[in-house]
């Protein structure tokens, strides 16, 4: 289990990926993005999970600049979005990205949202800059166990990472037993449901047993079941406190009744229906 906030896990390439992280999902681009990444570095944070989408890469590669930590140290993801899936079509994205945050290389660029048809050509894009070296780790997001199925059939390499909405309201258990039996590592997004979770009287009842917050158990939960997590905020108080969850173990009883919660409920998009941006 991780005890601190550099800790990592190994991909199955052997590339080192933090347990924990944080993300930019609706943060605004410019002073926003920028204080929020500095912040987080400041606080012993190693790993910041951006996508073009965002429109905050160019605010995230200048945090990462003025944080003062050198770049090998950091862990940097993207996300090619629907609209740019395609074979040249996403190795012009890469280079969007990579050109906006100011950076060499990336160290994890995932497929955004699965859509129909196109993400095995988009696969073979990825499969090249990883072995062309400009990534050193290349996965997925929000694919659920068939689209994984359709894409290992012709890949040559296997995704690293899966990155999907998880949390105690859509625990997704048979997804996480297929990602860890094929060696993919699970990563959260909206581990907090949104803040939709804060609430719930059986978090908040384990919460004040361990002299922990809401959002300190579930982002412990997330960890204890071995799924990388990167919660997003802009504030640094809470920056601060989402980290600070290495200090404390979640017993087995208390782990299952927050599995328990579980109502396949989700606050982002089916990845089955998601086709914004698509031209399928």
């Amino acid at each position: 289990m991780p005890t601190s906030l550099t800790d990592t896990t190994k991909l199955h390439n052997g590339v080192e990926m933090p347990w924990f992280g944080l993300g930019v999902f609706k943060v605004k681009e410019g002073s926003e993005v920028v204080e929020s990444v500095k912040a987080a570095i400041k606080n012993g944070y190693r790993s910041i999970d951006t996508a073009a989408i965002y429109q905050n890469e160019e605010g995230v590669g200048q945090g990462i600049r003025e944080s003062g930590v050198p770049r090998e140290e950091l862990f940097v993801t993207s996300k090619v979005w629907n609209s740019d899936q395609g074979y040249e079509s996403a190795l012009k994205a890469f280079d969007t990205s990579l050109q906006k945050l100011g950076l060499d290389y990336l160290d994890l660029y995932l497929i955004h949202w699965p859509g129909k048809t196109k993400f095995k050509e988009t696969w073979k894009a990825l499969e090249k800059l990883y072995k062309d070296g400009r990534v050193r780790a290349i996965g997925v997001s929000n694919f659920k166990i068939h689209h994984l199925d359709e894409l290992l059939k012709d890949a040559e390499i296997q995704p690293m990472v899966n990155q999907v909405e998880y949390h105690p309201h859509l625990t997704q258990k048979d997804l996480l037993a297929y990602c860890q039996n094929h060696g993919i590592q699970l990563e959260a997004w909206s581990p907090l449901k949104q803040g939709q979770l804060l609430d719930d009287s059986t978090i908040k009842e384990i919460a004040a047993k361990y002299g922990k917050t809401p959002a300190q158990v579930i982002l412990r939960w997330d960890l204890q079941t071995k799924v990388v997590t990167i919660p997003k905020s802009i504030k640094e108080h809470r920056i601060i406190e989402n980290a600070n969850i290495f200090d404390f173990e979640l017993s087995e009883d208390d782990m299952n009744k927050i599995d328990a919660l579980n109502k396949n409920e989700r606050v982002g998009s089916d990845p089955d229906t998601m086709r914004a941006g698509f031209e399928e």
